[in-house]
């Protein structure tokens, strides 16, 4: 009797706590509706037709606050395939939500929807939502907002305001005709005519000043200013005349705050930043600036600089109509275009807050390292044919030597189903098969092979990855997005890898933690993550025209023994190939 009653109390008990620990981590649902069509938009005196969400450019700010769960449903009214990937979100066993286009789903087509749902886990800050197929993501983006739980402040001063500034790329051009053409000749892509800032390029572009971005601010305030690079295919500085910026977050993880005059942002990062405005009336205008950064040489970018306007509140003026153009505009400085010991010590000015509250879980033990080697390569032309790339060749991109070719059907469904024959190989190459002097004189045969070849893991397996640029076809920085996870970046330096010396410089107490990093230029990045999280995972250069050439690799992370460690089932109204 007393052995039952002492069990059923135990039951009650662990229930009782169960049930606090759900209402405890339980969320709001936050519902959006993304309607995917073809807008008309006019831009540097040019009118063409874009893909949009809900017609706006960019696209509806998510909202969210952390552990909500978020409910998107797309409906495609556009003439092209379509899906969206929520940049940054962990996506907890919730892989089939994760939007990568052959990857975790098959596309949306013409007229149909899908429902994308996920609960935001253990994360609040800045992340943002994109296409991801082919090069839509040109002008399907926006903003996700992630705010702290209720009650939960900000670990530095609560700003007075927030704002989003989203950097983007223009083309007169149709974008999806560009990668069209470039894919056809083998060459490089044209490049674009502009930079944007909130999907306006600005007082430097011709008849563009009236598409200007204004940020209109009072003295003495401190603005938060949510910076995500949308761009597709360069890395920006970013710097405001006369002000300096404290950065505070980078893809939704605290940092300790550090202040600048200029920062870095690659595609797919993100950064908050707190700018605290002059004591008093400064009489003047500020030029907000981004302009590329580029070590490449195959003139695959666009050097021009786009311009905002940082604006004062007039005390003495009753006005509220455009500002005083008798102003004098400061216009701040910024790094030449291949300034890349500015871009290492920027880089190396990032740590995470590493407190007790916001602690960095880096993991200690490896279980599993992996070597692999990033950069550009060639395919030969065909016979009789005629191409642009390289000595006639074709431009191409890989991970140790493999240049990922899509599926014509989604890897995580495959993965699910056991059904992976003929569809993917699991034999991802954990180093390269042909070691050489990475970073110095490239080999005579760049020719790189092609392949749908998968790294699969174990749940749980600690992971440590060093990505090693090469100098084929001149020596570029390449942003590596991960999917599914955030890493910590443990170490990066010049020049080749060196596995006996370089391990002992690693930070294993406070590196920042991110889902982007850049792979420098003739350089390394060593990070570590914990395969916590079931399903496949897409890993890719986030320059759009990398990823076109081959630069992108998955990884398959295998269900754990528990209930919470297996992915969930696909949902029903998941689209078909």
């Amino acid at each position: 009797m007393a052995i039952s009653y002492l069990l059923r109390s135990s039951i009650l008990a662990v229930a009782a706590l169960l049930l606090f620990s759900v209402n405890l981590a339980k969320g709001d649902i936050r519902e959006y509706q993304f309607d995917v069509k073809t807008t008309n938009v006019t831009r540097l005196c040019s009118s063409k037709s874009i893909v949009t969400v809900n017609g706006q450019f960019p696209g509806p700010t998510v909202f969210a606050r952390e552990g909500d769960l978020v409910v998107i449903r797309v409906i495609n009214h556009s003439p092209y395939n379509m899906s969206i990937h929520w940049h940054g979100i962990r996506q907890l066993r919730s892989g089939w939500a994760d939007g990568p286009a052959y990857i975790t789903q098959c596309p949306i087509q013409p007229g149909g929807s899908y429902v994308y749902k996920y609960t935001i886990t253990g994360q609040r800050g800045t992340l943002w939502w994109h296409a991801h197929i082919s090069w839509l993501r040109a002008t399907v983006y926006g903003p996700i907002i992630i705010l702290p739980k209720a009650g939960v402040p900000y670990p530095f001063p609560a700003p007075d305001k927030e704002v989003p500034v989203v950097f983007g790329e223009w083309w007169k051009a149709d974008t999806e005709a560009v990668i069209s053409q470039a894919t056809q000749t083998g060459g490089g892509p044209n490049v674009s005519d502009a930079f944007t800032i909130n999907g306006l390029p600005g007082p430097l572009y011709n008849c563009s000043a009236k598409d200007t971005f204004k940020l209109k601010v009072e003295a003495g305030k401190t603005y938060m200013l949510r910076l995500i690079n949308a761009a597709l295919n360069d890395e920006l500085f970013f710097s405001i005349a006369g002000h300096t910026l404290t950065v505070v977050d980078v893809d939704a993880v605290y940092v300790k705050p550090f202040t600048v005059d200029t920062l870095l942002i690659t595609p797919g990062q993100t950064t908050n930043v707190l700018l605290t405005t002059k004591p008093s009336y400064p009489g003047a205008t500020f030029y907000m600036l981004a302009a590329p950064y580029s070590t490449a040489m195959s003139g695959t970018f666009d050097n021009t600089t786009v311009a905002g306007i940082l604006e004062y509140e007039d005390p003495s003026s009753h006005s509220t109509a455009a500002f005083n153009k008798n102003l004098p505009v400061l216009r701040p400085t910024l790094p030449q275009i291949n300034d890349t010991s500015f871009v290492s010590n920027y880089t190396a000015k990032l740590r995470s807050l590493a407190t007790a509250e916001y602690p960095a879980n880096v993991p200690q033990q490896v279980d599993t390292r992996f070597f692999f080697t990033v950069g550009l390569g060639t395919h030969p032309c065909a016979v009789n044919g005629t191409c642009q790339g390289p000595n006639g060749s074709r431009f191409a991109a890989a991970v140790n030597n493999v240049s990922f070719v899509l599926p014509s059907t989604a890897l995580l469904q495959s993965h699910y189903t056991g059904r992976s024959n003929g569809v993917y190989a699991s034999n991802f190459p954990a180093m390269p098969l042909s070691p050489f002097n990475y970073t110095g004189t490239p080999p005579n045969n760049t020719n790189v092979s092609n392949g749908t070849r998968l790294v699969v893991l174990p749940y749980g397996a600690s992971v440590e990855l060093v990505m090693q640029g090469t100098s084929v076809l001149g020596a570029e920085s390449h942003p590596f997005h991960l999917h599914g996870f955030n890493f910590f970046v443990v170490g990066q330096g010049f020049g080749n890898f060196d596995p006996v010396n370089d391990p002992a410089k690693y930070n294993l107490v406070d590196p920042v933690e991110r889902n982007t990093v850049g792979v420098p230029a003739a350089g390394w990045v060593a990070i570590r993550f914990l395969a916590d999280n079931p399903g496949v995972w897409f890993m890719h250069c986030h320059l759009e025209v990398h990823v076109s050439w081959g630069l992108k690799m998955a990884w398959v992370v295998q269900d754990g023994s528990l209930p919470n460690q297996k992915i969930l089932p696909p949902p029903s109204d998941l689209p078909k190939c």
